[in-house]
């Protein structure tokens, strides 16, 4: 078996081990995937729900990105910040219901709702029109899912996922932020 400089085989591990356990997440992964599935919500669901009382609106995008531009109402807790103190501070129980969203859900503005897409890398030397029939289909690396998958993980379970994807310039959606447009000074958003 041919191993990385610097591994070993587990039994001969002669250090603390990382509180790390891909076994974990794999499992908490296809459970979270199961109860996801009847939780993806259309824009008018979604803008619907966050107006019943106690809906939380998480944005769990960059501190910076989400001071530029967010959906209107939303409440920010960095995804590298999830902890259970800290989500207990922004989420006051865990029957609240609880409405996601992220880059990959917008178009129109590739700033600050830039898509995480990981684009096939070609195998080998390939012409453009050889590259083009060969190539794979992209993955789409969205926030949404680990956010889903973690808010799980932690005992929510009235968590639902905008599903659709939305233009920036839709007028059923409102957003606030450093950006968006002032009644007395003209910029981009609404």
């Amino acid at each position: 078996m041919m191993m990385a400089a610097g591994t070993m085989p587990a039994e001969d591990i002669a250090y603390p081990v990382a509180k790390v356990s891909f076994k974990d997440f794999e499992g908490l992964v296809a459970e979270a995937g199961k109860h996801r599935a009847d939780r993806l919500v259309d824009l008018d669901t979604f803008l619907k729900m966050s107006r019943e009382p106690g809906v939380i609106i998480l944005d769990t995008r960059s501190q910076f990105r989400f001071d530029r531009i967010h959906v209107k109402g939303a409440k920010h807790l960095n995804f590298s910040d999830f902890t259970q103190a800290n989500l207990a501070e922004v989420i006051p129980t865990f029957e609240t219901t609880v409405l996601i969203y992220c880059n990959n859900n917008f178009e129109g503005n590739q700033t600050d709702f830039a898509s995480k897409i990981a684009l096939p890398r070609p195998k080998g030397r390939v012409t453009p029109a050889e590259q083009f029939s060969v190539q794979e289909r992209p993955i789409m690396m969205a926030l949404n899912i680990p956010t889903y998958v973690n808010l799980y993980g932690y005992g929510y379970r009235k968590v639902y996922e905008l599903h659709e994807l939305v233009d920036v310039k839709d007028p059923r959606i409102i957003f606030e932020g450093s950006i968006v447009d002032k009644p007395d000074k003209p910029g981009v958003g609404k």
